[in-house]
């Protein structure tokens, strides 16, 4: 009778094996540097190099060193999207809310109601076609916010309407994921396979924001209250960094917890505990008190808005505060911890685990059958444009935005300012850059010095409207372009699909599967290629326009604004 060993047996590792090792980490590190500079994808190279490693090419990683690669990969996926989620600004999320929502039911609908083209290319049924719609309507988040990172486009305007776009479509191939289980398992359609997990996501969104506003807040507004002016042990504990860190895990592991029993899907989840954690910093520093002017009393974003004039010189607010003999404790926002404690990990190892488990599950060898290319690349061609599609939503933006609107505009506040209107200098203020706004913001010494502040003004005004319009289609291309990848979800879906016989398929993998492979494996590939090109783009035209002082500086447009 065989007894289970009572601890585990160490022993050298083979030179051999940590040679694989050794050179798999840093071939990932190396070929997403290099991607990265080149086109701004070096994702695309650590999933081939899950290729080359894995089960598909050389099997250099022995089967229990893939299945961990996978495991760490998928908590650097999570860790990936809460990152995400600290970078939202929950107010301009409100505002993008309308469109973001109309470029995700774009993305789920269109490659859904294209998939049922299969039934001309293949002898399948509406609910296989179904299926493999479903594993393509989803977009892949950990490409999305590693694109959005490695561009630079993760707070800008574009940037949050893509990430709230991709976070529906992840939901809903959650979602999917389990309707597919479901119905593989009972073999019949029922309402209630399609309406639990959809009511379960809503719903864990719904209570966890009302439980913030009700709950939360309040308790931590009687906290910082009790907490004024004690310098014992309790505030010295609290305002320390590593009690933000554990505090912030304590969130993120709660949650993914708490989503992944109740049925949705712990990377919604996590997302959800970035913007949470966001949105608890900044309200910490909306109600923590201050003796004098310090930082507390306003968040990050918002302490670099504001200037306070000290004669002819202006200082930003945050460096008054810090002369006035920093007072206030200054407490660690959720970007600060992660980038204290995760983002070194994250990028260096778990995520790179991630891409590479993508490319260890790809069955390269199989899927170079003549009828299965040809019917894969008709259906990755069709897959793309359901995605391309969404892009369509900012062009109509675009194409509503009039030259004449703008200039009516620009002479109208120039005719306030000239006339020393306070609401109109208000309004124009507030549309300059800071640096603009020191220039306006100082008392003149004398009429000519006035004059000359309001001439300037008037000037970066009109600037400032020429370049918050659209300027070109790179915006919605980027957009189309970056709801390309499927990624994980993709492959998660079909897999799903084949493992419950949905695929057709008793003697092995189905054609169906392969050509649904196909097609994920080349929106992966094609999308952050693409969106790397024109990212780089981008760039050289808004430092060729910066060196002629054009006025015209972001091809993005309002698009490309900060928040």
């Amino acid at each position: 009778m065989s007894t289970s060993p009572s601890a585990l047996s160490y022993h050298e590792p083979s030179i051999s094996t940590l040679l694989v090792l050794s050179s798999f980490l840093l071939l990932l590190n190396f070929l997403n540097f290099l991607l990265n500079k080149v086109l701004y994808c070096g994702l695309i190279g650590q999933i081939l190099l899950g290729i080359l490693y894995g089960i598909p090419g050389a099997n250099w990683l022995s089967l229990e060193v893939q299945d961990a690669v996978m495991q760490l990969g998928y908590i650097g996926l999570i860790l990936v999207v809460y990152e995400g989620g600290l970078t939202t600004d929950i107010t301009t999320l409100k505002s993008t809310l309308a469109l973001s929502s109309l470029v995700a039911t774009i993305g789920i609908s269109l490659p859904v109601a294209l998939s049922f083209v299969l039934i001309k290319l293949l002898p399948v049924t509406p609910l296989q076609a179904f299926a493999a719609g479903a594993a393509l309507c989803s977009t892949s988040l950990g490409t999305t916010f590693t694109v959005l990172t490695t561009s630079g486009l993760t707070e800008s305007r574009l940037g949050v309407v893509l990430t709230s776009a991709a976070m529906m479509d992840d939901v809903v191939g959650l979602v999917m994921v389990q309707v597919i289980s479901n119905l593989g398992r009972k073999g019949d359609f029922r309402a209630v396979t399609v309406v639990r997990p959809v009511l379960v996501s809503i719903g864990f969104a719904v209570v966890l924001v009302v439980g913030c506003k009700w709950f939360v807040g309040p308790a931590l507004r009687v906290l910082q209250l009790r907490l004024q002016g004690n310098e014992g042990r309790a505030g010295m504990v609290l305002s320390r960094t590593e009690t933000a860190f554990v505090m912030h895990t304590a969130v993120l592991v709660g949650l993914v917890t708490g989503a992944t029993y109740a049925g949705t899907s712990g990377l919604f989840a996590a997302y959800l505990a970035g913007a949470l954690v966001t949105w608890l910093s900044d309200l910490s520093y909306r109600v923590d008190p201050a003796d004098g002017p310090a930082v507390g009393l306003r968040s990050p974003a918002q302490a670099t808005n504001g200037d306070i004039s000290c004669g002819n010189l202006q200082i930003p607010e945050i460096v008054a505060s810090a002369r006035a003999g920093d007072k206030t404790e200054r407490r660690s926002t959720g970007k600060e911890v992660y980038e204290d404690y995760y983002h070194q990990i994250v990028e260096k190892v778990l995520k790179p685990f991630f891409f590479a488990s993508i490319g260890c599950s790809i069955p390269i060898t199989k899927m170079f059958a003549a009828p299965v290319i040809w019917r894969g690349a008709v259906y990755s061609i069709l897959m793309i444009v359901g995605k391309l599609a969404c892009g369509l939503c900012l062009v109509r933006f675009a194409s509503a935005t009039s030259d004449s609107k703008p200039t009516h505009g620009k002479s109208q506040r120039s005719k306030g300012m000239t006339q020393s209107d306070p609401a109109a200098t208000e309004v124009s203020l507030q549309d300059l850059s800071p640096s603009a706004r020191i220039a306006t913001a100082s008392p003149p010494a004398s009429q000519q010095d006035s004059r000359s502040s309001t001439q300037v003004a008037a000037n970066t005004s009109r600037k400032r409207s020429r370049r918050t319009a659209p300027l070109s289609l790179y915006p919605a291309a980027i957009l189309g372009s970056a709801m390309v990848a499927r990624g994980e979800i993709g492959f998660l879906i079909s897999a799903v699909a084949e493992s419950q016989g949905i695929y057709g398929a008793d003697d092995g993998p189905s054609e169906l599967f392969f050509i649904v492979t196909w097609a994920v494996l080349v929106c992966t590939i094609i999308g952050p290629v693409v969106v790397g090109l024109l990212v780089k783009r981008v760039k050289r035209l808004q430092e060729r326009e910066r060196r002629k002082s054009s006025g015209r500086e972001d091809p993005l447009g309002v698009w490309g604004v900060v928040i």
